[in-house]
């Protein structure tokens, strides 16, 4: 967050420094997605392939906070969707129960929060994939601020001869 923050203070003085700083953003959002891939990894838990209805099902929703998608993960958990590799796991995802509920807690909300913590980490690196191609087209046409600031100089000088 604080990369994204000062490459937008940067942005007005070095579109260059904007452009790393943000590419900057970008690989930390990879950084998190590895440190979920593990956390499923190392607890056995299915990732969900790209095919996974879920995926989609989360994407579709569009949610508009952190609460929306625990919303979600709960509606989910509670018999709204399948779970696992092809979006099935053989599990009853039936209402919890007093005597369910801390194995609902303890396996299929982890499963459903880190996946889902997926789908929306890579729907951030595709938009910031989008602005840093953005980024580095504008750089690319119009230059840096010092660039900018040398052809304003050099037409004034032009201008005054």
């Amino acid at each position: 967050m604080q990369n994204i923050a000062e490459g937008s203070q940067a942005s007005a003085t070095s579109k260059k420094m904007e452009l790393k700083l943000t590419q900057v953003a970008r690989a930390s959002l990879e950084e998190l997605k590895l440190d979920y891939e593990d956390f499923l990894r190392q607890r056995r838990l299915a990732q969900w392939e790209r095919e996974n209805p879920l995926r989609q099902s989360l994407i579709n929703r569009r949610c508009q906070s952190a609460d929306e998608v625990a919303i979600w993960v709960v509606e989910m958990s509670r018999g709204g969707g399948l779970c696992g590799q092809n979006g099935q796991s053989g599990r009853n995802f039936e209402k919890s129960t007093v005597s369910t509920g801390s194995t609902l807690s303890t396996k299929i909300y982890p499963e459903l929060s880190a996946n889902a913590a997926l789908v929306l980490l890579s729907v951030a690196c595709s938009l910031f994939d989008r602005q840093v191609s953005r980024l580095a087209a504008d750089f690319e046409a119009e230059g840096g601020f010092t660039e900018r600031l040398h052809r304003v100089r050099t037409a004034n000088r032009r201008k005054n001869r």
